[in-house]
């Protein structure tokens, strides 16, 4: 399987980066080999990689959109996918349980949506894109200042970092 650039982000922005720039070409991780499987392992959700991969690229599309523009219409796509589902609560030996009602093809997509939905009642300025204009990847900023420009310090900080140091050692004669 393909190595991803940025994982271990929360569920919605790790569904929307399963695409990433690499080279100059987008690369889709659903189009590798067993990548939309184990992107699924990945976050412990279950489901047949066939009924759920249209709905889960249908929910990268709407939160991709929600995140680069959000007005409207892009509301309208998440709300769409929020809307296949719902909670119901429970209590049992004294702790709430929670079941969703959803059909099983888009549980994962469902999941995905509800969690930005968290991000959102959480800190929602903390959801970022990264400082690279080349770079189509988001993160959730946990830094304690709350600073964090690139979506990874390996990748895209250190070009840069190096793109700095080039421009002044090209400036200065």
């Amino acid at each position: 399987m393909t190595r991803r650039p940025l994982v271990g982000e929360p569920l919605a922005l790790d569904l929307v980066n399963t695409q990433w720039v690499e080279r100059g070409r987008l690369v889709d991780l659903f189009d590798e080999p067993d990548g939309l499987r184990g992107w699924l392992t990945e976050h412990h959700l279950e489901g047949d990689p066939a009924a759920v991969e249209t709905p889960l690229r249908e929910t990268r599309s709407a939160l991709r959109r929600v995140l680069e523009q959000p007005d409207e219409a892009a509301e309208l796509g998440v709300n769409a996918i929020l809307a296949r589902g719902a909670s119901r609560y429970t209590l049992r030996a004294g702790a709430a349980h929670e079941q969703p009602d959803v059909d099983a093809g888009w549980l994962p997509s469902w999941r995905a949506a509800i969690n930005y939905l968290d991000l959102l009642g959480q800190q929602p300025h903390r959801i970022r894109r990264c400082g690279n204009p080349a770079c189509v990847l988001y993160f959730y900023d946990t830094s304690r200042n709350g600073t964090r420009r690139w979506c990874s310090m390996d990748g895209c900080g250190a070009r840069a970092k190096a793109a700095r140091h080039y421009h002044r050692q090209r400036v200065t004669p």
